[in-house]
């Protein structure tokens, strides 16, 4: 490919054609010596009048026509009295219109800008601007003017403008200081800005590689990166191992500054078993109020204090209203759904749990009966979007998200997640019952215990065989073996969902069986291939053709590809390609775009992997509201090209994206099997050829089976089933919140 000529363009910018406010993309004329030029490329902030360097290359837009790209752009400020006058009056500086800055061009003229900076009481010399005035616009001036020179000063280090506009909201004037006595710091929390990128700038400005800031910042990167595998802590010679292969340094540097750390509560360090785990303050602090908070739920100071008659009356009443309830309905329930109602309706916290077939949504919906009839106000959750949709669906009740029931709170000026509900101001509900529990991680836990009454009950309802959250913790497993929370597992497989084989075979990979293979008269199928060429044609063809033409199943809807792996001939990347060039092949009539070496399209159907509660949705109707959360799955409407921006609909709602947000979004005609937890599709196919031991293993196989409501087809190779069922390996997580939960009661008891 012949590589693209650079070139330096000079001129003043004479109109702005188009902006993203959210991500700098601009669209602008600017005059040249001989010409008027379009320009476009990423100029944070740039105004009318502005002297620009710009260096790039010239591109053919098929529809706005000879376009210069730019990839670098330097700015100087307007020279000239006529510069300045246009500048300043299209209303780049606050508080300055066309009739002010007339006004002030006339009085100071080519000195104007320079009189701004460095004198700025004497404008209150120009009628209409007192001395307030005068300081608002020096406040201004200087604002506009410090993001330029942080954009300025991180363009040698190839950082882009949004990452400069971040680091200035979060440092303003001092960000250049601060950069320079520690760039280790651009690795904050809500910065973001990865460890190895902080050490190449530290590197440029002349840090050596032993200084406490460098390890400091390896160390707290290695916790944080291992927050992604599930982790809320890491035994202290693990972590130090990792942060010495990351910053090159020896463990024993690593393990001193590791304690000082320590000592500075900057970390926190806890022992077990003569181990010494090392934690980020918000996860102990996390688990630490999780498990105190679940002692005074459990009510065990007060124990030897309990009415054992006044227990045994209540339950005996709820066995009364059980009796009821079943005669209304006309049939009975298990003992142990029986058990699990009395339970939930007895005590302040109850954990209900068991697989596909069992009669958890029956169960749920009696305590739900029960507890309406007693007058409680019953709220319904669940991790996601779509969980909390199935959550509806099957109960006839409302059901929202956590996070909505918790309300996020978008004023806050902190990066990390906040909620209007707190203890502070509380949730109303007697009741709260969470489906999909195996998907919430410990901040989450947390945020919704703190927003609890301490009245109300909480009825936790999942999979404990089922993949853990994403995020970090293992919260339903540890509450399970902590054997502290009153627990009904459901095992009976009922009559009608025994006649499912989906149901039976994922009953028997739980157990340690092997799933049957051999029917092909039921839900359930095995199709034979002995390589991933003639198996990955099998997938698209089962999606493009064979499924919407025997079932009548929609091939973007009704159908999901699961599958372990992202990478290889049977990941994600490769099998969405596969699939978007047969259900949503390139169209002159179809927009698309190019990101990461993924082409999105008109048409397409894709997932966000990440909550971001930042995006506006609306809906048709007028309603809006903020937040798209990771998994939610979605179609891209329309694409614009000179505004950089897509529209994507997710069921009744749509939300605007920027290009630059694609990085938040992938192509999800096929996903991982981690991405489909808490949802359901009517046809389920997943590939499985190769295994591996990191990624073969009975709960990913399990969870993947159990996705699938009407029919599950798995593409592939015997032997790879068979391992995945014998492969017991469980992702291991470092937490200690089962631990704390039984302290916490040993310390209320010896109390």
């Amino acid at each position: 490919m012949q590589e693209k000529e650079y070139i330096k363009l000079e001129g003043s910018v004479d109109a702005i054609i188009f902006r993203s406010e959210e991500t700098g993309y601009t669209v602008l004329e600017m005059e040249t010596e001989d010409d008027y030029v379009t320009v476009v490329g990423s100029m944070i902030d740039v105004e009318e009048g502005e002297e620009l360097s710009v260096t790039g290359y010239y591109t053919a837009h098929p529809v706005y026509g000879t376009q210069f790209k730019a990839r670098l752009c330097e700015r100087r400020l307007p020279a000239t009295a006529n510069a300045i006058l246009k500048y300043l009056s299209s209303g780049a500086i606050k508080g300055i219109g066309p009739v002010l800055a007339k006004r002030i061009v006339s009085h100071f003229g080519d000195e104007t800008l320079e009189i701004m900076e460095k004198e700025p009481h004497r404008l209150s010399e120009i009628s209409g601007i007192s001395p307030k005035k005068a300081a608002e616009i020096q406040t201004e001036y200087e604002r506009l003017f410090g993001i330029r020179l942080v954009m300025l000063f991180l363009s040698k280090f190839n950082l882009n403008p949004v990452m400069s506009v971040k680091i200035w909201h979060k440092w303003g004037m001092q960000s250049v200081d601060i950069i320079k006595e520690n760039p280790f710091a651009l690795c904050s929390f809500d910065i973001g800005m990865d460890f190895e990128t902080a050490d190449a700038i530290a590197r440029e400005l002349g840090f050596e590689s032993d200084c406490k800031n460098r390890l400091t910042a390896g160390i707290i990167h290695t916790l944080r990166y291992n927050t992604n595998n599930g982790h809320t802590c890491l035994p202290q010679k693990k972590l130090c191992e990792k942060a010495a292969l990351l910053t090159g340094m020896d463990e024993y540097s690593i393990q001193e500054i590791c304690e000082e750390l320590c000592d500075e509560n900057e970390l926190v360090s806890d022992s077990v078993n003569s181990v010494k785990y090392i934690y980020l303050p918000h996860l102990y602090a996390a688990e630490t109020y999780v498990a105190g908070r679940i002692q005074l739920m459990q009510g065990e100071f007060f124990k030897a204090y309990a009415d054992e008659e006044q227990k045994l009356s209540e339950q005996r009443a709820v066995e009364c209203q059980i009796d009821i309830l079943e005669e209304e309905n006309g049939f009975k329930y298990a003992t142990l759904q029986k058990s699990a109602i009395i339970q939930a309706l007895t005590e302040n916290l109850f954990i209900l749990t068991g697989g596909p077939g069992t009669g958890k949504t029956t169960t749920i919906n009696a305590m739900i009966e029960l507890f309406s009839r007693k007058g409680d106000d019953v709220a319904l959750c669940a991790p996601t979007g779509r969980a909390a949709k199935r959550m509806s669906e099957l109960t006839g009740k409302k059901a929202q998200t956590i996070h909505r029931l918790l309300e996020v709170d978008f004023t806050d000026s902190e990066s990390s997640l906040k909620f209007k509900r707190n203890e502070k101001n509380p949730l109303k509900c007697d009741v709260i019952i969470i489906d999909e529990m195996s998907m919430v991680d410990i901040c989450l836990f947390e945020s919704l215990l703190k927003a609890m009454k301490m009245s109300c009950k909480l009825i936790m309802v999942g999979d404990a065989d089922q993949l853990p959250s994403v995020g970090c913790g293992n919260v339903l497993r540890d509450l399970i073996d902590c054997k502290k929370i009153p627990t009904v597992e459901l095992s009976e497989i009922f009559r009608q969902a025994a006649q499912s084989l989906i149901v039976t075979n994922a009953h028997r990979i739980v157990n340690g069986e092997y799933p049957d293979l051999r029917q092909h008269d039921n839900d359930f199928f095995f199709l034979k291939r002995v390589d991933n060429p003639t198996a990955t044609q099998t997938v698209v063809d089962l999606c493009v053709s064979r499924l919407p033409s025997s079932y009548g199943f929609s091939s973007m809807w009704d159908i999901q590809v699961l599958t372990p792996s992202r990478k290889g001939e049977l990941g994600t990347f490769e099998l969405n390609r596969r699939l978007q060039e047969e259900l949503n092949p390139k169209s002159p009539e179809k927009n698309e775009f190019v990101f990461n070496a993924s082409v999105f399209r008109e048409g397409d159907k894709v997932m966000q992997i990440r909550n971001n509660y930042d995006i506006e949705w609306k809906k048709d109707d007028g309603e809006n509201g903020m937040g798209v959360l990771n998994g939610d799955i979605g179609q891209i409407i329309s694409i614009d090209k000179q505004s950089h921006t897509m529209k994507i609909q997710f069921d009744d709602r749509y939300a605007i994206y920027s290009f630059d947000m694609a990085q938040d979004i992938e192509l999800s005609y096929a996903c991982t099997v981690h991405k489909s937890q808490g949802s359901e599709f009517e046809a389920v196919i997943i590939p499985l050829m190769r295994p591996t031991n990191r990624l073969y293993f009975r709960n990913l196989l399990y969870t993947a089976v159990t996705r699938a409501k009407k029919l599950l087809i798995i593409v592939g190779n015997e032997y790879a089933v068979k391992y995945m069922t014998d492969n017991v390996r469980k992702t291991k997580r470092y937490t200690n919140l089962a631990r704390f939960i039984t302290e916490a009661a040993q310390d209320i008891q010896a109390k």
